[in-house]
């Protein structure tokens, strides 16, 4: 890419543009760029200034664009008024990394399994109950978390839907 944008160097989609330029040239042009997304140049620069919001869409089409998925997460972690409360922000490691976090995350599964039919046997959730039915939830998050890094991966490397 030619100039570094020193303003726009900590906006994830200005990166995101920057690592894409490192495989398609097109994307060192910030033009050219919003040509490829389908998006009015100023338009684009004013998203990576953060002088703007982008739109959920244009997100997308730069996700797509950049074969950087990991951003539509990001978006609905860190700036959709909804995402903001129930999307937890993943980052994406290399595979074998994400295969152990995975694995790892897997690795009480019988015992959470056995946990939860004890505490719903009788329908209801004793107050006694609580704590281990929030390690439950704690280890589903965890689980969820690790299973969206994964996926998320595969989509970006092995172009998986």
């Amino acid at each position: 890419m030619g100039k570094k944008a020193t303003k726009a160097a900590d906006n994830i989609y200005y990166q995101a543009r920057s690592d894409a330029a490192e495989h398609n040239p097109d994307f060192s042009s910030r033009e050219k760029a919003a040509e490829i997304i389908g998006i009015d140049r100023t338009r684009l620069a004013r998203i990576e200034l953060d002088t703007i919001a982008p739109y959920p869409e244009e997100v997308r089409a730069m996700a797509m664009a950049y074969n950087m998925p990991e951003l539509c997460n990001t978006y609905c972690a860190r700036e959709c008024p909804i995402g903001k409360t129930s999307v937890r922000e993943v980052s994406i490691d290399d595979f074998d990394r994400l295969a152990l976090k995975v694995l790892g995350s897997l690795k009480d599964i019988d015992s959470l399994r056995a946990s939860l039919i004890a505490i719903s046997e009788d329908g209801i959730i004793a107050e006694n109950e609580r704590p281990a039915f929030q390690k439950i939830l704690d280890s589903l998050e965890k689980i969820s978390t690790n299973a969206k890094a994964l996926q998320l991966w595969a989509i970006k490397n092995i172009r998986m839907k």
